[in-house]
């Protein structure tokens, strides 16, 4: 027997807001017969083919330490360095750069709520 991942699940302060950076960050976006609102306590994103969908749940707790889990992304249209600034610019932070001079490595950035995620190198950067 082998298992599916259902969905991805994040604890949330604000569920509705931080579904909106990563459905702009992913490409993903909420369900229309289902839309995330501020009062909700869990707001859901569906990637375009609705196969992958990502869940933000409310919780009062801040987040206090590393995760123990995160995603690593690649990038699918622009460079791992334009995607960093993108996201950057969505409201990401920096929080580790680990990008070596002959090109590989990976940035570690935080969501606007501190979640680190790692982003690498295109797939087009890769050959």
């Amino acid at each position: 027997m082998t298992l599916k991942i259902s969905h991805i699940t994040f604890d949330a302060h604000q569920p509705d807001e931080i579904s909106r950076f990563w459905a702009e960050a992913m490409g993903f976006a909420e369900d229309p017969d289902d839309p995330n609102l501020p009062e909700h306590d869990e707001a859901a994103i569906l990637s375009p083919d609705r196969s992958q969908v990502m869940l933000f749940e409310r919780v009062p707790e801040g987040k206090s330490v590393k995760n123990r889990v995160h995603l690593d992304v690649m990038p699918t249209d622009r460079t791992r360095d334009e995607e960093v600034a993108h996201l950057i610019g969505m409201g990401a932070t920096l929080y580790a750069d680990h990008r070596r001079p002959d090109g590989g490595g990976w940035v570690v950035l935080q969501d606007p709520e501190g979640n680190e995620f790692c982003v690498e190198r295109s797939q087009a950067e890769r050959t």
